[in-house]
């Protein structure tokens, strides 16, 4: 059975989720405000990771240890990693294939971690089941989008959340086309 996709994701107002260039130092002035907007909890709520290349260079670049620790990731790639953390894989597939992988190992809610290119061929693949954006009070102008391909799809509002610093919580179901 395959597992829920949930695409987790922080969006500029205008639909942005990094500046041209992938840069999403914007995001600090929200990450330094104390609150996790939830984070953890829904962390908690999940078993594995789905990750573009890209996203996994820019966390590695990040310099840290990895912030994904505990659960499962599989980095859709056609090379491969080079001194990847425990329990993440480089796997050149597709999407399907990876959460057909991910399924193997027992997840059931995997969070599909990263860019709109990826979240965009998984919505036209029909595997995306929910969507939560944390929309940031912030307008970028231009950059990368919250999702790539312009596809027409309905969502349904499962819940809303507002924070003290401005954010605003959408979580969506993703509709059957």
């Amino acid at each position: 059975m395959k597992p829920q996709l949930i695409y987790y994701v922080a969006a500029s107002l205008d639909g942005y989720i990094a500046r041209p260039d992938g840069a999403v130092d914007w995001l600090e002035a929200i990450e330094s405000c104390g609150d996790d907007h939830g984070y953890e909890q829904f962390y908690r709520g999940i078993d594995g990771l789905l990750m573009g290349r890209a996203t996994y260079d820019m966390v590695q670049g990040f310099g840290s240890d990895w912030p994904y620790p505990g659960k499962p990731c599989v980095v859709l790639a056609r090379n491969p990693l080079a001194q990847a953390p425990a329990g993440v894989e480089g796997r050149h597939c597709t999407p399907t294939e990876a959460l057909e992988e991910l399924a193997v190992r027992g997840c059931q809610r995997v969070w599909l971690v990263g860019g709109g290119s990826l979240a965009g061929n998984c919505l036209a693949a029909g595997l995306l089941d929910e969507l939560v954006v944390s929309v940031i009070p912030h307008l970028l102008g231009a950059g990368i989008q919250l999702f790539a391909g312009g596809l027409e799809q309905r969502l349904s509002l499962q819940a809303h959340r507002v924070f003290a610093s401005g954010v605003a919580q959408l979580h969506y179901r993703v509709e059957a086309s």
